[in-house]
């Protein structure tokens, strides 16, 4: 077994600078290589981020024998078609999430990473950080009873006049559910036991280049647990999940990025007496912490932190929050 996972970045995305730097940072990762369409874009992107090599194809960087993994950080609408290359390739693969928009490239994604016998991850940050793994710790071990409900919400303000922004691109799967709903909807499921909803019900707002630009969601889980969850482009920034239970109440103010700018992390417990309590998580990048289980699984063959049978629930949750805000109806999964 190799000891250090050599790294190539499939895009110049804007997101790459969240990787870039815990890949440099940890001592079993190396960043070797990025690629782009156009060889002078991605060679002048490679010098200003110190990388070794560049590429002017995709192609080209997977055919690299001194690459071990790839981060794809391309257009949701690529995800499938690139995933399935590196795989053929013999790389392990980081995807950005969403993993995928449709069942279908979901399946071919898995099908490809199995039969090639290599890693395939969704990029949820989140779900790595250890205040999210606490949090998960007090739900098991019943502190809040039994959940009831679970409110969950990522919203920022994007221009409508930024209409270049691939996040307004009906063609490259843009919308607010793709981009940052998919935060909440992952969180209720994961608190929910990862478990897929049997129904949910969501409304939209559809902006003026015909994606969502607000969505709000109810996910209905089995034994009476609701999600309730909201996204969109046009409020100013706010975050924040409130796990409830018949016992108690946590409250995670910074549930999507603790840590990343150094400061610790702290949730909120309130009990039936109202007695509140401080949870504190020391600050550590949660980007890091994703590069750390790709390491774990590539080097010691350790599972997954986030399972691709998670990601797939993942996956049909949203697509059925979209079929609900389409045509206004309940969508029984």
């Amino acid at each position: 077994m190799p000891d250090i996972v050599r790294w190539g970045l499939l895009s110049t995305a804007r997101i790459n600078d969240a990787l870039i730097g815990p890949i440099k940072a940890s001592p079993r990762s190396r960043l070797v290589a990025v690629a782009s369409r156009d060889a002078a874009k991605a060679q002048a992107y490679a010098a200003s981020k110190d990388i070794p090599t560049a590429y002017g194809s995709y192609e080209d960087l997977l055919a690299d024998p001194n690459i071990d993994a790839v981060y794809i950080s391309l257009p949701n609408s690529l995800h499938c078609e690139w995933t399935v290359a590196a795989a053929q390739a013999g790389k392990h693969i980081l995807v950005e999430k969403p993993m995928a928009v449709t069942l279908d490239e979901f399946d071919r994604m898995v099908a490809a990473a199995q039969a090639n016998n290599v890693t395939l991850t969704e990029a949820f940050m989140y779900l790595h950080h250890p205040q999210t793994r606490r949090a998960l710790e007090i739900i098991g071990t019943g502190t809040l009873g039994q959940v009831q409900t679970i409110h969950s919400w990522f919203h920022f303000y994007l221009p409508p006049e930024n209409s270049t922004n691939i996040r307004l691109n009906p063609a490259l799967s843009g919308g607010s559910l793709w981009d940052v709903g998919v935060y909440p909807n992952s969180m209720a499921i994961t608190v929910a036991g990862a478990v897929a909803p049997e129904a949910v019900w969501a409304s939209q707002i559809i902006g003026e280049s015909g994606v969502d630009v607000a969505l709000r969601g109810q996910l209905h889980f089995p034994g009476s647990v609701v999600g309730q969850i909201s996204c969109g482009f046009r409020t100013p920034f706010r975050e924040g999940t409130w796990i409830v239970g018949d016992a108690g109440i946590l409250h995670i103010m910074e549930p999507w990025k603790p840590g990343l700018i150094g400061r610790d992390s702290v949730m909120t417990l309130v009990d039936r007496t109202n007695a509140v309590s401080q949870i504190t998580t020391s600050a550590v990048n949660p980007y890091l912490c994703e590069v750390q289980a790709m390491e774990a699984c590539i080097l010691d063959g350790a599972a997954p932190v986030v399972p691709l049978s998670h990601s797939r629930i993942f996956l049909q949750s949203v697509l059925a929050l979209y079929a609900s805000a389409t045509n206004g109806e309940v969508v029984r999964l």
